[in-house]
């Protein structure tokens, strides 16, 4: 970011050339492999990373798609895989990771199984249940702060709920290097969508982040991301306008999701407003609990919302 950008308006970065089926080096001892699964939401891909030289990490394999796991194995030829990491359980990350471990022998890694952030409330549907991996389990659980480590690295689990209930980063230590997966990526904001995911993890997540001195996050999907500490406050900053939005539409009469969306996210692809309403839901779910925002029941999707 630029000292003449502004500090509260994230810098995004769509410029990314994703050479899918190639493994590229992206910094010492690391390589990113992008999986052929562009989208909306995965932009040009998922990035599988490869860390180390002769005994390695994978992270987060992808999605099991038969192109990516044979650019993987070429990209692995010859060396020995003794540990897959996984940053969270949502199908673009994760459902390699089964594959690769069959072929390898590696150790499969992670926060835990796949969670919602908030148990379903009655009658309502989780809009992103097909996107979960719920079949993954890790061979070994990795709590806040635990490590792995190999020939040459070592990576430590930094827990960053908010996307989803299970979400971690994983820092390289001494490379000053994050892997951020989905919490902060370059080319947009994160989808914070309940009951998977919730904006108040997400926020406190954001400022967990603040507090450590990395120097580069390379993310789950789009290019590298520099002078995150700027970047992180800037995201920061972007979500409490985000709020304010939300209450100041509520403070001019509007009373549905459906509504706030059509004036919030008026620049917003229209294939994306079904996950900008799990945006806009996930602030009210913070701004209900905060006592801002009053509503009959628990906040939802289909709810009526009025000043609290």
């Amino acid at each position: 970011m630029s000292k003449t950008e502004d500090p509260a308006v994230p810098h995004f970065v769509t410029a990314f050339e994703p050479q899918h089926g190639a493994a590229v080096p992206v910094a010492d001892g690391v390589e990113r492999l992008t999986a052929p699964n562009p989208s909306p939401f995965t932009f040009h891909g998922t990035n599988t990373y490869i860390i180390g030289q002769k005994s390695v990490c994978v992270i987060d394999p992808g999605p099991d798609i038969d192109a990516h796991f044979e650019a993987l194995m070429a990209a692995l030829k010859g060396r020995e895989v003794t540990h897959i990491a996984v940053s969270h359980t949502h199908r673009d990350h994760s459902p390699l990771a089964r594959r690769l471990k069959e072929e390898t022998g590696a150790v499969i890694v992670a926060e835990g199984p796949h969670r919602p952030s908030r148990p379903l409330l009655e009658g309502e549907v989780n809009p992103f249940a097909e996107s979960s991996d719920t079949d993954f389990i890790p061979d070994h659980a990795l709590a806040d702060g635990a490590t792995v480590e190999g020939d040459g690295w070592r990576l430590t689990a930094v827990h960053t709920p908010g996307h989803t209930a299970n979400h971690a980063a994983f820092a390289l230590e001494d490379t000053g290097i994050l892997f951020s997966a989905d919490h902060v990526m370059a080319w947009a904001t994160s989808i914070v969508a309940p009951p998977d995911g919730a904006m108040s993890d997400y926020m406190v997540s954001l400022d967990r982040l603040l507090t450590r001195d990395d120097r580069l996050y390379l993310p789950g999907h789009g290019g590298p991301v520099g002078e995150p500490r700027a970047f992180v406050r800037a995201l920061r900053t972007h979500r409490l306008m985000r709020e304010r939005a939300v209450l100041e539409r509520i403070r001019q009469g509007d009373r549905f999701i459906p509504d706030m969306v059509k004036v919030i996210y008026a620049s917003t692809d229209p294939r994306l407003y079904g996950a900008a309403a799990l945006s806009v839901l996930a602030h009210l779910e913070d701004l209900v609990e905060k006592g801002l925002i009053a509503t009959d029941g628990p906040a939802k999707l289909s709810g009526e919302y009025r000043p609290g």
